[in-house]
């Protein structure tokens, strides 16, 4: 399910990169418009074959189908290294444009700036200055971490399903554990309700600081908007490590047994858990080294040594409750 809706989006994201080129197909190359058109056809083929294929064993073919799927897992890496790179110089040039005046910017582009992979003519020649192709710039740019989070989604699934070729599965884990949801039941409901309001309030709090952070030119405001956006991320982490640590003493009263057993899918699951959290560790200690380095030293400041403190408390306390309930057997 999850690798559909970001299919969904990433398909989206070719039309419009379709759209945005095609509007200068003159000046640009044609691989330009070639490549998004080739990258739905091998989105739409890879969902297909993992919606269908994702939970077989295979037990021929197996060097062939080893290689096949180690091929699609480089092309999905591939693919997101090549998104990441796009996102990373389409914000440097939104940066530059805007705090430069244009005739810099063409300027630094003609010679200065090589590295930016733009040519003269380019500018010069392929500007997107109608509505349609304004939309279709800012569309795509929006949708790329959907794109990236498809090929990661993707070179998971794939890892595994490379795992599982050859494997036969124990016959102790044939069991299936059906949960029973039942809407109205008031632990369930309780719990949707209030992740819910923690959702709608984090996308209220995130647009309103984007808001004020961008458009206004008050000081004063942005401070606002800074002290808003940390206090409401410093209760959610708090509640969180409580949850978590909750959680976990919960665990400590749990009668059943752990789950030994090798598992492909379990054992990248913790890989790519503690994999992640490892980024958010080093933003995390950097922004600590740069704050008691930095002066003066404010309420701003404060907030935020304790956001990245709570930060890391948070993902540790998470990871333990998550690798403990993935290694426990069911009821």
């Amino acid at each position: 399910g999850g690798l559909i809706l970001f299919a969904i989006f990433s398909l989206v994201m070719d039309v419009f990169k379709i759209g945005y080129y095609s509007s200068f197909y003159s000046c640009l190359s044609a691989i330009k418009i070639i490549y998004p058109i080739v990258q739905a056809i091998f989105v739409v083929v890879q969902t297909y074959f993992l919606w269908v294929s994702a939970k077989d064993c295979i037990h021929v073919h197996l060097n062939v189908t080893r290689c096949g799927l180690m091929l699609t897992l480089t092309t999905n890496l591939a693919v997101w290294m090549s998104a990441v790179t796009d996102e990373s110089v389409h914000k440097a040039h939104s940066k530059l444009k805007k705090n430069m005046t244009e005739e810099i910017f063409r300027w630094l582009l003609k010679g200065n700036l090589p590295l930016l992979g733009m040519r003269t003519s380019s500018v010069e020649e392929c500007n997107c200055n109608s509505q349609i192709c304004q939309i279709f710039k800012n569309g795509y740019f929006w949708l790329y971490p959907f794109n990236i989070e498809y090929s990661l989604f993707a070179s998971a699934m794939v890892y595994v399903m490379w795992k599982n070729v050859g494997r036969f599965i124990d016959h102790h884990s044939h069991h299936i554990q059906r949960l029973k949801f039942r809407l109205f039941r008031r632990t369930f409901f309780v719990g949707i309700m209030l992740g819910l309001i923690i959702l709608v309030s984090g996308l209220g709090v995130l647009i309103l600081y984007e808001v004020q952070v961008n458009s206004s030119t008050e000081s004063s405001k942005k401070s606002q908007a800074l002290t808003m956006y940390y206090i409401f991320n410093i209760v959610c982490l708090s509640l969180m490590s409580l949850v978590c640590i909750g959680g976990s003493v919960i665990y400590r009263f749990d009668k059943r047994d752990m789950d030994r057993h090798k598992n492909p899918t379990r054992t990248l699951d913790v890989a790519l858990l503690m994999g992640a959290a490892l980024g958010q560790y080093a933003i995390s200690y950097y922004s600590i080294v740069a704050i008691v380095a930095s002066t003066p030293r404010d309420t701003i400041s404060a907030l935020n040594l304790t956001y990245a403190l709570l930060m890391i408390a948070q993902h540790t306390f998470q990871n333990v409750f998550v690798i403990e309930g993935l290694h426990r057997q069911p009821p």
